[in-house]
């Protein structure tokens, strides 16, 4: 990867955007159109089409179809796995093409954004691909009369909602089960960061992925994905976002179809590191990457430092250090370590949550600022707070910036209370040398993902799954493939 390269790719214009429906693009169905902006410098990239209720119904419609004639859903196993690791081939091929737009678009610094966007989508893909023709059926046992089959068929028509700070792994993680078990799908990206899927669609295409089988919508929340919530023909609902948004689907899934929703809503989760871990410089180091890259807009971002009383100030100190060495600033150059907040809003909801937590009289022992105004982008520097107790919110709510909340604790016993202490399970990290105290905190903690002496990089091959209000369901794995389908028992008297 070199810099001109990027530099040459983050000045190409982009062509206004169209829904993708049954195969071909098209204009929403009012005209309607939406600005993407840049979080770099905040200036216009292109538009948008701005799907609307008439046309998330015709991608429904398209979606159905598409399962019906079979094409698709009922091709032999190894047909589909051909087309994905094609797909899965043609996203390598475009894949800093892939990163840079994404980058342009939700502001990701673009050493996370290669890796994490194009790298993880075409290796999810990959590995459904290779998966789907391994996975059997079964044949219960039974008496010599009966011959017991177990069938796993794809359920129908899926609708999957991503969000914007990395659209490419989280939808291949929807895309990949989903499609490989052979279903429709009718995908909905952020509003304020469809561009690379909407390429990443287009590659769909050309790798052969049959009419209607994919088809993209973007729009507003509260009109697209309301829509697919509510809709009678949407079999299953996967979503990745915020707590809130869970909920409405749902509610929406009870006041239609019953539609089966699988959600992945965010987590708080703790970094908990005791006096005797094996090495306290690279557990503040990965510390803090694990809450400031990508500006802390991670779902399992280290956001809780939980620390032994006994090395607090030295190991606070040193994250402080090492995250006012970050060099935060323009994503698409080599030389920065963080990007930019994603848009204006969000920026200014981190701001306000790191005044409150000074208001309510805790220490902000570094950032918390905004900072390079002046370029029209949306940066803010690192911030360690300390000084407040679990019950504080910057302890219990998702900033989803590049907020570290840290507080103490004297014993096992208080480190496992306070890691518990939130109403979110999605990650955590326990730091110590002792086999039996990394065994006894990771059955105990609260969480469907759990890390010793390192923090995040796990593999598609083992579940994301969320605990407590941090969602339901499994993303990555072979346990997702049971999302999308519908086991069926055939009973055969002979």
């Amino acid at each position: 990867m070199k810099q001109s390269d990027i530099d040459l790719l983050r000045t190409q214009p982009i062509r206004p955007q169209s829904l993708l429906i049954g195969g071909k693009w098209r204009d929403a169905s009012d005209g309607g159109r939406r600005d993407a902006i840049s979080p770099i410098d905040g200036a216009l990239l292109t538009t948008l089409a701005e799907g609307t209720q008439a046309d998330v119904d015709a991608a429904v419609s398209a979606a159905r179809t598409a399962f019906e004639t079979g094409h698709w859903s009922r091709m032999a196993p190894a047909g589909r796995k051909a087309v994905l690791l094609k797909w899965a081939g043609l996203i390598e091929e475009n894949a800093l093409e892939l990163a840079v737009l994404g980058v342009r678009d939700n502001g990701t610094e673009i050493g996370m954004a290669l890796k994490a966007e194009p790298g993880s989508a075409a290796a999810t893909l990959r590995f459904y691909a290779e998966a789907i023709d391994k996975v059997p059926g079964e044949i219960a046992p039974t008496g010599d009369d009966v011959l017991a089959l177990v069938h796993r068929d794809p359920i129908g028509v899926v609708g999957a909602i991503v969000p914007w700070n990395f659209p490419l792994m989280i939808a291949a993680w929807k895309l990949g089960p989903a499609l490989a078990a052979g279903n429709s799908v009718v995908l909905k990206p952020a509003e304020t960061a469809s561009l690379s899927l909407l390429r990443m669609a287009e590659l769909g295409l050309e790798a052969g992925l049959p009419e209607g089988v994919l088809n993209v919508v973007t729009g507003a929340g509260p009109v697209v994905g309301q829509a697919m919530g509510l809709h009678m023909d949407i079999d299953v609902l996967a979503f990745t976002g915020s707590g809130a948004t869970g909920r409405r689907l749902l509610e929406y899934s009870a006041r239609s179809n019953m539609k089966r929703c699988y959600l992945e809503l965010g987590g708080k989760s703790p970094n908990i590191v005791f006096a005797d871990a094996p090495d306290l410089e690279v557990a503040a180091q990965v510390c803090a990457n694990g809450i400031f890259r990508n500006s802390g807009q991670v779902c399992i971002a280290g956001s809780r430092l939980i620390v032994a009383e006994s090395i607090r100030e030295d190991f606070l100190n040193r994250v402080v250090e090492i995250a006012g060495a970050l060099k935060v600033g323009d994503p698409l150059d080599l030389q920065n370590d963080v990007g930019a907040v994603h848009s204006e809003a969000q920026l200014q909801g981190n701001l306000a949550m790191v005044e409150a937590a000074r208001a309510a009289g805790g220490t902000v022992m570094g950032g918390g600022a905004r900072i390079h105004e002046k370029s029209g982008g949306f940066y803010m520097s690192p911030a360690v707070i300390d000084g407040l107790g679990p019950e504080a919110d910057i302890h219990r709510k998702e900033v989803f910036g590049p907020v570290l909340a840290a507080v103490s604790f004297k014993d096992e016993a208080e480190a496992l209370r306070l890691a518990n202490a939130t109403d979110f399970g999605l990650a955590g990290a326990v730091w110590t040398s002792d086999l039996s105290t990394a065994h006894r905190m990771t059955r105990a903690i609260k969480a469907g993902l759990l890390h010793v002496n390192t923090y995040g990089g796990s593999g598609v091959n083992v579940p994301m799954a969320g605990m407590k209000q941090s969602g339901n369901g499994v993303d990555k794995s072979l346990h997702a493939l049971d999302k999308y389908v519908d086991l069926k028992t055939v009973w055969i008297k002979l």
